[in-house]
């Protein structure tokens, strides 16, 4: 069983490494084999549309044709088990980086038909991860909700199915006087981070825990 992870935050250290970590932890526990590649390692950019990955009878038909630091990605995912994103949400999006490597991972194994989907070889578990700023509430949710269900179906469609973690009012700065950021309370902030960061933590480690020892689980958001 291999367990691999991706972070699409720039920082190794903060929330949403911490999340994946996690996460991964579970899966270990159940004796996977995992991995967590820091895409800010790496150098590429996003999808080029150059259609080599659709050209029927093509060298490149399925697969990506562009070569650098992704190119050697693409063989872990295809032999992982289960595959975990991770990503900050900036301006209401994932990172830039996370969504350029989603358009050059989930592309070529996309197929333009009803009955054929995805060529990507076998069926896996696949869970996105976010981390945000924002509050839970519901201007939030309608806001953000529609992205993260965009991801939740293309990542079915690749693999099979996909879940996600969202973590709000994420601590962001060890000191928040250093910073031009007067809308948020500190101390309220510093709270969250303390009674439910954790909470959140609890459920990445069991995501990883299932995605080791379960089969196919269902899309949802939690």
């Amino acid at each position: 069983m291999k367990v691999l992870a991706f972070n699409g935050s720039p920082r190794k250290n903060w929330n949403t490494a911490t999340l994946l970590n996690k996460a991964l932890e579970g899966a270990a526990l159940q004796g996977a084999e995992t991995e967590l590649i820091h895409l800010y390692d790496l150098n590429y950019k996003g999808c080029k549309s150059c259609f080599a990955c659709k050209t029927k009878g093509g060298k490149s038909y399925g697969k990506c044709p562009v070569k650098d630091d992704l190119t050697a990605i693409y063989k872990k995912v295809e032999e992982a088990d289960a595959i975990i994103f991770g990503s900050p949400i900036y301006f209401g999006r994932i990172s830039g980086e996370m969504a350029s490597f989603m358009e050059r991972l989930l592309f070529p194994y996309l197929v333009y038909s009803k009955t054929e989907p995805t060529l990507f070889p076998k069926k896996i578990n696949a869970g996105f991860i976010y981390t945000m700023n924002a509050p839970e509430n519901e201007e939030i949710l309608k806001l953000y909700e529609h992205n993260w269900i965009l991801n939740e179906f293309g990542l079915k469609r690749i693999f099979g199915a996909s879940e996600s973690l969202c973590s709000f009012d994420t601590y962001q700065f060890d000191d928040y006087s250093k910073v031009a950021v007067t809308l948020f309370d500190p101390e309220m902030k510093a709270k969250r981070r303390e009674e439910e960061f954790p909470k959140d933590c609890a459920k990445a480690f069991d995501m990883g825990v299932r995605f080791a020892t379960e089969g196919i689980i269902d899309s949802k958001i939690v």
